[in-house]
């Protein structure tokens, strides 16, 4: 158990290199056997103790060779300039697993499969989202530029709706399901193109997602 109370509300947007649907969330092997994403959250209401965190917004550009599960991943983490150092040190903490029950949330479970954890990044997160919608965009100066759309129904065009829920997930209850393409810089390099995205409405503590 932690001693630290904490709490993050808001909205996430997640794009990886798998398939629609990304097989992780069934406890299968990824699409094309690692795993390369990038994600953000838009913290509307949190805090960490006695520090607030609302208003913030916090980023990752993470990457494995193999399965997450497999470990030797590697992350940066990117964390809201306007944040105070209190805050910083606040949701860095949240962000490497600490102060939070084994298994509990993506985050601390993330944790336990890096093998580098590059220094952590103070800068500008643009990142607007609409989880219903299955639209999100994200630039992070110098780091990310991303995007979020609904999958497309190849003979129709029409917006093609699916949802994941994982009542005993670790990262959300309920996600939306979408395609999305990004690109990044610095010491973890991806470009990824039409591949899964999904839209989730967050609610996590110290001792895991509220279902």
């Amino acid at each position: 158990m932690t001693d630290i109370k904490w709490t993050l509300k808001g909205r996430e947007f997640v794009h990886c290199n798998c398939a629609y649907g990304c097989p992780c969330q069934f406890n299968a092997m990824p699409t094309q056997g690692k795993c390369h994403a990038i994600g953000a959250i838009d913290i509307e209401e949190g805090h960490h103790g006695d520090t607030k965190l609302d208003g913030l917004k916090c980023a990752l550009i993470v990457s494995w060779p193999g399965a997450i599960h497999e470990g030797n991943g590697e992350v940066v983490p990117i964390v809201d300039e306007r944040a105070t150092p209190e805050q910083r040190e606040a949701l860095l903490r949240i962000m490497s697993g600490l102060d939070t029950e084994p298994g509990a949330t993506f985050f601390q479970v993330f944790s336990t499969t890096f093998s580098k954890v590059h220094d952590p990044v103070f800068a500008r997160i643009e990142f607007e989202i609409d989880v219903d919608g299955r639209m999100a965009r994200l630039n992070v100066p110098g780091w990310i530029e991303a995007q979020g759309e609904p999958i497309l129904n190849p003979i129709t065009g029409a917006e093609h709706r699916a949802r994941i829920n994982l009542p005993q997930g670790f990262e959300y209850d309920v996600c939306e399901v979408g395609r999305g393409s990004a690109e990044t810089k610095g010491p973890v390099r991806l470009s990824l193109q039409n591949s899964h995205a999904q839209f989730a409405r967050l609610h996590m503590t110290e001792s895991g997602v509220v279902h």
